[in-house]
């Protein structure tokens, strides 16, 4: 009877599959280390110390990822950094971030808890619009108007906007805006203006009472993006004779607008920015 084969590529095809995950996984590991490193460029012997791999095995990953304009080297100075690839990556990502839909639970949440309404801002130009919110089961309470544009510089998520602005880009729309009245209540003071902006990038939000609709009161703060640009704000208003914007749902808001932030690939360590 003849002798029976048997096969023992099952198990070299099993290892060999396992070496090319694991050479994949590096891969990922050093073009997410550019990703999350304050620096610009990289060295070969940076990214082996960070990694814990080998300077061999980075040069080789780099080399792979060069080949797919992932990571770009300057030769003069032999460091590397991301390539047009990459970016290109990341703006396809950003294009399709919907920034409405990944608020909506926290909305929900801060609704609940604080009781009020919620409202998601987003600016456009030189000014803001409400585009969305969620308004609480209480028979007195406050809604917004959606879609509808609002100044920059009255209310509490206005000034959420214009606080994180850079200071070039903040004087250049005081020069082209005057601060014109909207209640009583609003700032008209460049002066008194740049000074409430100051406080509020020192506190994390920003509060209004009756600057921009008489009655009502909230509480705002920003929505940052990976690099650390204001890109929306959440805030949570109510009728200014029971809401109180200090008695204690800041925390709330922040813890918020931190996870929403987070979604969006900020982190607080690396990313803040300064006016």
């Amino acid at each position: 009877m003849p002798a029976r084969s048997v096969s023992t590529s099952a198990p070299a095809d099993d290892e060999s599959q396992s070496r090319s995950v694991a050479a994949v996984e590096r891969a990922m590991d050093v073009l997410l280390y550019f990703g999350r490193t304050e620096q610009t460029d990289l060295g070969v012997t940076e990214i082996a110390s960070a990694l814990g791999l080998t300077k061999a095995a980075v040069h080789r990953i780099l080399t792979a990822l060069r080949s797919r304009d992932l990571i770009t080297l300057d030769t003069s100075t032999r460091r590397y950094a991301l390539g047009h690839a990459a970016v290109a990556l990341g703006r396809a990502y950003l294009a399709r971030t919907d920034v409405r839909a990944m608020t909506a639970p926290e909305l929900k949440w801060l609704s609940e808890r604080t009781q009020e309404t919620a409202t998601l801002s987003l600016r456009r130009g030189d000014t803001r619009l409400y585009a969305d919110q969620v308004v609480p089961d209480q028979e007195l309470r406050l809604e917004v108007s959606l879609g509808i544009p609002f100044a920059l510089h009255a209310g509490g998520s206005s000034k959420a906007f214009l606080a994180w602005l850079p200071d070039f880009e903040l004087e250049a729309y005081l020069q082209r805006h005057p601060l014109t009245a909207v209640t009583d209540k609003t700032i008209t003071d460049p002066a008194k203006l740049r000074k409430e902006l100051a406080t509020i990038r020192k506190r994390g939000y920003a509060t209004s009472l009756g600057e921009r609709q008489a009655g009502a009161a909230s509480i705002a703060a920003p929505i940052f993006d990976h690099d650390g640009h204001v890109v929306a704000v959440v805030s949570v208003a109510g009728p200014a004779l029971r809401f109180k914007p200090e008695s204690g749902s800041a925390d709330d808001l922040l813890a918020a607008a931190a996870r929403i932030s987070a979604q969006l690939g900020y982190e607080p360590a690396t990313g803040q920015r300064t006016a």
